[in-house]
């Protein structure tokens, strides 16, 4: 494990999604040389689960639509996440999880923003992402090219963290910061969601009704944001 130093929260990171290239050419996984559905491993917290939005408004599931729109046969996402998780708590249960499959064709992780709530150290968030960026890799079967990163959006735009927005994007800069920089390590693909949830938002479009997390809406504008790459990821 290296020493990740906290560097300035780039322009990279500030403007749209983001895309580390890899260097391998993974097997193919489209459509026309996989006669099974493709299968998406969905990895994180309140954020994967959706809550306080409907089941199918979860981002995960939409963005499964979207590529069933595409006409790539998908099946619904596995989804190991719960409200409240952080890293650790996201690792032990994947560990414990007796109903994975070997390997899956897509694999995301979206994790972080409760080490930052609960007063984690952002150092400590470094090693514990680390770890799970490799078994999400592991779990995609060593293949880079089918994982990939959403970063944290930012809580203090919303009623909730209204208080403390400028602590709280601040703190969150630098967990985005930190996974970005792991991610480029790794050669993963990392989206850039953050400025999506620090649009202005008048008439609460944006959040759901617990005035805490996204709402259907905000997710949709993220799949929205990286939707063709991921397209690009499952047909090659």
């Amino acid at each position: 494990m290296k020493l990740f130093k906290l560097k300035t929260f780039t322009i990279a990171l500030i403007f749209g999604s983001l895309a580390c290239s890899s260097m391998s050419n993974p097997p193919s996984m489209n459509k026309e040389s996989k006669t099974e559905p493709l299968n998406y491993l969905a990895l994180g917290d309140s954020y994967t689960i959706g809550e306080s939005v409907a089941e199918d408004k979860r981002w995960p599931l939409q963005l499964a639509e979207r590529l069933r729109e595409n006409e790539i046969e998908i099946n619904n996402p596995k989804i190991i996440a719960t409200t409240g998780w952080r890293t650790d708590q996201l690792k032990a249960a994947i560990e414990s999880d007796s109903e994975l499959l070997d390997e899956y064709d897509l694999v995301s992780l979206l994790i972080g923003v409760n080490n930052q709530y609960q007063g984690r150290s952002v150092e400590s968030f470094a090693p514990e992402f680390e770890e799970l960026l490799q078994k999400a890799i592991e779990l995609a079967g060593g293949d880079k090219e089918k994982v990939f990163v959403v970063s944290i959006p930012d809580y203090g735009k919303t009623p909730f963290g209204a208080s403390k927005s400028d602590q709280i994007a601040r703190e969150l800069d630098e967990y985005n910061a930190v996974s970005l920089e792991i991610c480029s390590e790794y050669n993963v693909k990392y989206f850039n969601i953050t400025p999506i949830s620090r649009q202005d938002d008048p008439d609460g479009e944006l959040v759901a009704g617990d005035n805490l997390h996204p709402s259907g809406k905000q997710y949709s504008l993220w799949v929205e944001s990286f939707y063709s790459e991921v397209l690009n990821m499952v047909n090659q």
